[in-house]
This record gives structure tokens, sequence and C-alpha cells, in this order.
């Protein structure tokens, strides 16, 4: 979160002071001069800065192993040992089970798939922002 919040920051002070004037000097509030201008002029970086930030999760899977403490069942409580595909790929890989192994391949399948899908949509919906679409 402090990855995210840093970002949207610096994104949002790089749109430039003279939009923010020209739309208050026009009678726009505020508000909407923050919601319309501000955040659609800075929204490309935001969202790229999100996505570095989920990125950075997804890369940092090593503390998962000693954190999560892992549950091979499925569990919707926060306070609770929780899956996670980078505990279920780890655990499978070291098998010594070929069957285990290429359940862990198919894992790593899964997740740098899922990383690709999100990569993905982000650059489609950066690139609409970026042209002044609606993202």
């Amino acid at each position: 979160i402090p990855m995210i919040t840093r970002t949207t920051e610096e994104m949002l002070k790089i749109v430039p002071r003279s939009y923010r004037e020209a739309a208050l000097a026009l009678g726009i509030p505020q508000w909407k001069t923050t919601l319309r201008i501000v955040l659609r002029t800075g929204l490309g970086g935001v969202i790229t800065g999100i996505m570095l930030a989920v990125a950075r999760a997804a890369g940092e899977t090593a503390p998962l192993l000693f954190t999560a403490l892992n549950n091979r069942f499925w569990n919707l409580s926060f306070d609770q040992p929780m899956a996670s595909l980078t505990v279920f790929i780890y655990n499978y890989g070291v098998s010594p089970y070929d069957d285990w192994i290429a359940q862990a391949w198919a894992g790593a399948l899964v997740l740098i798939t899922l990383i690709l899908v999100l990569s993905v949509a982000v650059r489609f919906a950066t690139r609409s922002a970026f042209r002044g679409g609606d993202a």
C-alpha cells in the first residue's frame, strides 16, 4: 500500500497546475476538477503504480513460505492459515513424486499466466487512459 500511495501522489503531482487553474477559472468546483481532470490525466500512471505494486508483491513470494503457514484446504478466514500458490509450487516441486512435480510445473504455469493476463489488462487500461478515453 505505501508503494501505491507514493506512486499515486507522484502521478497526481505531475498533472500540470495550469489544468487545475483553467478548470477553476471556468467555475468548475474543486471536487469535480479533481475527479474529472486531475484523476483522468494521471490515471495511466496510477494504474501503472498499482501494477508495479502487485508485481512486486507477486515477486516477493519467499516470505509467504514463512508467514502464510499454509493450509491444504480452501479457507475464507484471514486469521487462519491459508493456501497459496507459491507454497503449493514449493511443496510439490521438492517432492520425490513425478506427478507432484508435474503439478508444481502446472502451478507455475498458472502463476505466470495470471501475471501475463494482469499485465496485458493494465497495458490496455493505461493505453486508453493516455489516449484520453475512459478507463
